[in-house]
């Protein structure tokens, strides 16, 4: 693993932690968690800071500590005495996943507020049947569906009405990490395993114990892993790395992908025999422009959430507006229906949202902007100046002004500004440069 220099801050209370948060300019964040208050401290920013990575630092006696704090949000843990070598291959670990998703744009803050299922369409109410009798097992499921449909919270709904609801929902991310460090982060490894390993430590199929693990994005594994995680879907065995003591996994194994799996086994990408194991029960999320008509309860359902969690007046849609939204396809399907909703409420200057306020959105988010003037505005319109513009003088207008909205609406905090605009935060400091914002 490349070593990389970090600049650290210390924040001695919560109140700082949450100061240093709020700047945007922190990847990862380590909590000394040797009681109540400090796993507290875990649950609560893994749920208000999706985009920072956690790891906690519990006692060396006291290992359950860190199962726990894992089981609450955190993406590792660390014992103290610390050992050099072990902090520096967890931190090298959670940067590298990190990574993965830094050319994505960030996690919209309301994930965790959306606990309610709106599926009104037939085709979501026939996949909700289907999911409320696979809860009752503990046969395989893998959902499949388009990047940003809904995969995992169908999955986590599932967990809710299985028999297993009350044990822990583990998520792994398998296409965010190369083989050797997703097999320390499922399996686990002992003492001397490598370098790093100064300590035993359970993987993520021990902290699912009882619980549902979720393997997200596992047509990305590659073959020479997909024989290992055969054993383990077969015979529910595994072995920490370094040791040979056979381990029992108890908990049921979910998985999701957007890969069209049948064509990976026929070109001899995917497992024959690994699909199978996986495929089970298999369900399909649907686009979200399959089921238009759960567009509009989905926007409103972001709009009330945004509203709430920003201490704003209700937000409300005008009809026109509501209408222009349910016109588009949405290629980033709910992900982007929401994150969309939340960047059209946070930089509005009303309460009330008009169809003007959606279309001049719209002409921002690439894949709509042909409908968007067909709601009548143009990047020209919005341009300070009656002078007619060049398309690139125009283009350049308005992303600045929407740069500086979007930094000026999220107080200075880079990643909920990027959030707002729908980039990666790479994208972001690119343009940032670009246009010399501060």
């Amino acid at each position: 693993m490349a070593a990389r220099r970090l600049a650290t801050r210390e924040a001695p209370s919560s109140a700082l932690a949450e100061r240093e948060l709020d700047s945007g300019k922190i990847e990862l964040l380590l909590i000394d968690v040797a009681d109540d208050a400090g796993m507290k401290l875990v649950a609560v920013f893994a749920a208000s800071h999706p985009e920072c990575a956690i790891v906690a630092v519990t006692p060396a006696t006291q290992i359950a500590l860190g199962v726990q704090a894992a089981r609450s949000g955190a993406a590792d843990f660390v014992r103290y005495p610390c050992d050099a070598a072990e902090v520096s291959y967890v931190i090298g670990k959670v940067l590298t996943g990190l990574e993965h998703d830094a050319d994505q744009p960030p996690p919209s803050g309301l994930a965790s507020a959306q606990t309610t299922m709106i599926a009104n369409a037939p085709a979501m109410q026939e996949l909700l049947s289907l999911l409320r009798r696979a809860a009752s097992g503990m046969a395989t499921v893998l959902v499949r569906g388009e990047s940003g449909s809904g995969k995992e919270l169908i999955l986590r709904q599932l967990h809710a009405w299985s028999a297993r609801h009350g044990g822990p929902f583990v998520k792994v991310h398998c296409g965010a990490l190369p083989d050797n460090l997703l097999e320390s982060e499922l399996f686990g490894y002992d003492k001397g395993a490598f370098t790093g390993a100064s300590a035993a430590k359970p993987g993520r199929v021990e902290v699912a114990d009882g619980g549902t693990l979720f393997l997200d994005e596992i047509g990305d594994i590659t073959p020479s892993f997909q024989v290992k995680l055969l054993r383990l879907l077969q015979d529910r065995e595994y072995e920490r790395l370094g040791s040979n003591i056979v381990r029992t996994a108890d908990v049921r194994f979910v998985a999701a992908t957007h890969k069209n799996l049948e064509s990976m086994v026929s070109r001899g990408e995917f497992r024959e025999d690994l699909f199978y194991r996986l495929n089970v029960i298999a369900l399909h999320v649907p686009p979200l422009r399959a089921r238009p008509g759960d567009i509009e309860a989905l926007a409103l359902h972001f709009c009330d959430n945004t509203s709430a969690e920003n201490g704003r007046a209700r937000a409300m849609f005008d009809a026109d507006a509501l209408e222009l939204l349910c016109s588009q396809r949405w290629p980033g399907n709910v992900r982007q229906l929401q994150n969309f909703v939340e960047r059209l409420i946070v930089l509005a200057d009303s309460p009330r949202v008009s169809r003007q306020d959606v279309a001049r959105e719209l002409a921002r988010t690439p894949g709509t902007q042909g409908l968007a003037a067909a709601g009548g505005f143009s990047l020209a319109e919005s341009a300070p100046s009656s002078t007619i513009l060049e398309l690139e003088q125009a283009r350049n207008k308005a992303e600045k002004h929407a740069l500086e909205k979007a930094l000026h609406a999220a107080k200075g905090n880079r990643v909920v500004a990027a959030r707002l605009l729908g980039i990666s935060r790479r994208a972001l400091y690119y343009k940032l440069a670009e246009h010399g914002v501060a």
